[in-house]
């Protein structure tokens, strides 16, 4: 179920106004991924792959150094490529949703985004808590997931603006 209103109208300017990573940030995210698991980051749209940038720097910030928990961050959102949605697309299916009316066939494909991407990623070997993070992110903390990782990427998931609360956390 997708968030408050606010959260939606945050989300459609973060996705309208999302810049291509840049070069360091390309080499970045290559050097947490594995090969398989970076041809389907990068098959995201651009908005996915600001986003799960964006993830992963909360997680980092946090002091996370585990790179599986990372790679979680990086990852969760990679089944909503198979809805091939724009911004209008998504907030419409996301308003639908949120209204509790019915969606076509790509809406329910991005409803269904953590699902997809856990199997995806399941396919790949990814880990279980990679797996479980895309299949549950939008709903309950798994028991495979510590309570202190689920909040940490609970965090990661918000808006860009939680990078400041990511590094609260470590000082």
């Amino acid at each position: 179920m997708p968030g408050s209103l606010g959260h939606l109208v945050r989300r459609f300017f973060d996705v309208l106004l999302a810049k291509p990573l840049s070069t360091d940030e390309v080499a970045s995210v290559n050097g947490w991924l594995r090969d398989v698991e970076a041809e389907v980051f990068f098959d995201q749209a651009t908005p996915d792959q600001r986003h799960g940038h964006h993830a992963a720097g909360v997680v980092v910030a946090a002091g996370e150094t585990n790179v599986t928990i990372i790679r979680a961050a990086l990852l969760h959102d990679v089944g909503k490529r198979h809805a091939g949605l724009g911004v209008v697309g998504r907030s419409l299916a996301s308003v639908s949703m949120r209204l509790g009316l019915p969606t076509g066939r790509r809406g329910r494909l991005y409803r269904d985004h953590g699902a997809l991407a856990a199997k995806e990623l399941a396919a790949l070997g990814c880990e279980p808590v990679i797996v479980d993070f895309a299949r549950n992110h939008h709903g309950s903390r798994p028991a495979t997931i510590a309570s202190g990782t689920w909040d940490l990427l609970q965090l990661a998931d918000e808006a860009p603006k939680t990078m400041s609360r990511a590094r609260a956390r470590i000082t």
